[in-house]
């Protein structure tokens, strides 16, 4: 098959949550058989409602048009990469020195004061000169998040286990929200530079709302880049490191990027938000002993999530 014909697979969530029984049958089917050969699926009926989306957007953009000093002033020194801003060019992917062409803000899990895990994921800021900033972005955490726990469900079922085996460990997980600008490539670039590298997102899953523009493509297991596109209504899902070292690599990390703009009449502003789904922080990622097997024996030593995700951290150069 041509690059040009291949697409992820597309499935409705609603046909899962309220569907008759061979509707919500299909849906694991499809659902699995996608996340395991290509680690993406395209997801429609998912909820969500298309204003949120709208009306974060529209936070986003003013946020990221406020002046340099001004966003500067919502970094986070002490857990860089994981609450608040992060500026142009400071993230690189793995094994990449090169920045990547985007600056982002992360909102956290809201937790309250005497939780055990607050210390560990860190309180989220907030910008005072978008007033509904808050508000949006917390309210589509939380709509992602709950999709999230059924879809993960669903994921459970399509491998026989019990249905709460993948969402039981993200329950207060420290899940985040990325929203990203990506600027024309005429305004800001680095040599040698791409607006996101090649790389595999560290979480459990993914779920990208679409895009104000295009350029996201995923690496099949035959080697060859595949454009994934989101038309409007639809959430794309990938698999992550976490959820891949639980399933023993049976489910893949893919590895995706986002390209540049291939030509000048392309080059605009883009604007993208995805939620990566984390587990809780001593949540351990051990294989399951079911996704062990003579021919597939354990392929990844014990680690927690917080361990994890420290450590992927550093490899990015967010720690030292």
């Amino acid at each position: 098959m041509s690059r040009s014909a291949r697409r992820i697979p597309t499935v409705n969530l609603s046909h899962y949550r309220s569907g008759m029984p061979q509707e919500r049958a299909r849906f694991v089917q499809v659902f699995g058989d996608a996340i395991k050969e290509f680690g993406f699926v395209t997801v429609e009926g998912h909820g969500i409602e298309d204003g949120l989306i709208r009306r974060t957007y529209s936070d986003v953009e003013k946020f990221f048009q406020l002046p340099e000093d001004v966003k500067s002033r919502y970094a986070v020194p002490e857990r860089p990469g994981q609450r608040g801003f992060m500026a142009f060019g400071q993230e690189h992917a793995k094994n990449r020195k090169v920045g990547d062409l985007k600056e982002f803000w992360h909102v956290g899990r809201e937790l309250d004061a005497g939780h055990p895990y607050l210390a560990d994921y860190g309180a989220n800021v907030w910008p005072k000169e978008v007033p509904s900033f808050r508000e949006h972005t917390l309210n589509l955490y939380r709509e992602l998040d709950g999709a999230a726990t059924v879809m993960l469900q669903a994921l459970a079922e399509y491998f026989e286990l019990p249905r709460t085996t993948f969402s039981d460990m993200t329950v207060d997980g420290n899940s985040v929200l990325r929203v990203i600008h990506y600027p024309p490539l005429k305004e800001r670039f680095i040599p040698g530079a791409v607006r996101a590298a090649e790389h595999e997102d560290i979480n459990f899953i993914t779920l990208l709302c679409e895009g104000t523009s295009g350029g996201l493509e995923l690496l099949t297991r035959d080697g060859e880049w595949l454009p994934v596109d989101t038309l409007r209504g639809q959430i794309v899902v990938d698999s992550g490191d976490m959820l891949s070292r639980v399933t023993n690599n049976v489910i893949p990390a893919t590895t995706h990027r986002v390209v540049n703009p291939p030509s000048p009449a392309e080059d605009t502003v883009r604007y993208s938000m995805p939620f990566f789904v984390h587990p809780y922080s001593d949540c351990s990622l051990k294989p399951l002993p079911s996704m062990e097997t003579p021919d597939n024996p354990a392929r990844h030593p014990p680690i927690t999530a917080d361990a994890f995700l420290k450590q992927r951290l550093r490899e990015l150069g967010f720690l030292k």
